[in-house]
């Protein structure tokens, strides 16, 4: 068996374009997500473009079922090489009035991440594979950012963004000396074909898994913005 990636949070998009890029260079693609429907038909235009792949449909906020699905993924494609971390939960919107919304967002965006990542160790070790994550804008640190994040009624996704970019930091530094490659490419404009496209989207999505291929190969940054 060859080398897999693991695409969490799975929709039409960043992950579909991610899917297709990496899966292009020999990949095989373990998609995950909430909706097996779309899974499904996913799987079955992959496979029609010759690039194997394979439906885990999951909660990626439950930690053992993340678990989980890596050892399938691993046993079934083949050993982890890149784990692409998308997901993410639109909750918590106002912090004010709904605070224990912010635990399931944080779950989706940081405990799931760190509980693939963990279970993905031994295969990323072997591999010397990475740790792809897609960032958001509004993790920065700024009073237009965080204004405009009230405005949307996104407060608990910027905190969740804003944790997982430190994350994302902090694993870099410690894998680094396992081979392991950790990075993330940051989002700050509207991707075109996604929900959010409301007709003024500047951004292909082809351009976003572009850049995750780039960080993969050359691995020398762990930032990198798309505007």
């Amino acid at each position: 068996m060859g080398k897999t990636i693991v695409v969490a949070g799975y929709g039409p998009g960043i992950s579909d374009a991610v899917a297709r890029r990496f899966g292009r260079e020999g990949y095989a693609v373990a998609l995950v997500g909430r909706t097996a429907e779309r899974l499904t038909a996913a799987v079955e235009s992959l496979t029609k473009n010759g690039i194997e792949a394979r439906a885990y449909p999951a909660d990626v906020g439950e930690p053992d079922a993340v678990r989980r699905l890596v050892r399938d993924a691993s046993r079934a494609l083949g050993p982890i090489a890149a784990l692409h971390w998308n997901a993410y939960l639109p909750q918590g919107g106002d912090l004010t009035v709904v605070p224990d919304e912010l635990r399931a967002v944080l779950d989706v965006g940081v405990h799931g991440l760190l509980a693939a990542v963990q279970e993905a160790l031994p295969d990323l070790r072997e591999q010397r594979g990475a740790v792809l994550v897609t960032g958001g804008g509004l993790a920065l640190y700024d009073p237009q950012t965080d204004a405009r994040a009230v405005q949307w009624g996104a407060m608990g996704l910027a905190v969740s963004k804003a944790a997982q970019h430190k994350l994302v930091g902090l694993l870099h530094q410690k894998l680094k000396a396992d081979g392991i490659y950790v990075g993330e490419v940051t989002v700050e404009a509207l991707v075109k074909g996604t929900k959010f496209d409301d007709g003024r989207a500047t951004l292909e999505a082809a351009t976003v898994a572009d850049a995750f291929w780039e960080l993969n190969q050359k691995r020398s940054e762990v930032y990198v913005s798309l505007r």
